[in-house]
């Protein structure tokens, strides 16, 4: 039976058909969805499932997959961010996915480029992780077409100019000025 968004299925057979069944009514939706939750609703069996230190084990949350669209990195520049992490984020020509315009993406890290061997001008394929995030998530690989260079991570801030340390265990590399006007900025935000 349904009531609002809860259905309370018969048996677990009944669950698949359902979750396929909201898989394009999602759609209908004033609000977006990335999944739904399914629970099992005996209070005896929630209790002989139990919880672990965080989450009940008599609920689980299925996730739909994510959206995914092609597009092209345009120029890859260094994002600051409060605690001064320098992440590279690609400049996309701008591609529509999950109902919003994506123009950026985030690359993660320099370990991150190399794994994936992204560079300026290659085609790709993105996705917004948790339907909010966009990332790039690996590079169309073209036959014949001369690629661009691959991507070097900055050497200095590039807002503030100044030195920039990446510990030797860490896949960060940070500015340590932490005057460095971006870092101010987005620590008061």
């Amino acid at each position: 039976k349904l009531n609002k968004n809860h259905y309370t299925c018969g048996s677990f057979k009944d669950v698949l058909p359902y979750i396929e069944k909201w898989k394009s009514k999602k759609e209908e939706l004033e609000y977006d969805i990335d999944g739904l939750v399914i629970k099992v609703n005996s209070l005896i069996y929630q209790d002989k499932l139990g919880a672990t230190s965080k989450f009940p084990r008599w609920a689980v949350a299925y996730k739909y997959e994510t959206e995914k669209a092609e597009t092209e990195i345009k120029d890859v520049v260094g994002q600051v961010g409060r605690t001064g992490a320098i992440t590279p984020v690609a400049m996309l020509v701008p591609v529509s996915i999950s109902g919003s315009t994506v123009s950026r993406a985030t690359l993660h890290n320099e370990d991150e480029i190399k794994r994936k061997d992204i560079r300026i001008g290659d085609k790709v394929v993105i996705e917004k992780a948790g339907e909010i995030i966009p990332k790039v998530i690996g590079v169309i690989k073209p036959i014949s077409i001369k690629r661009g260079s691959a991507f070097k991570m900055p050497t200095q801030c590039p807002e503030c100019m100044g030195v920039l340390l990446r510990l030797e265990d860490k896949a960060v590399l940070r500015c340590i000025n932490f005057s460095c006007p971006a870092q101010v900025k987005e620590r008061l935000l």
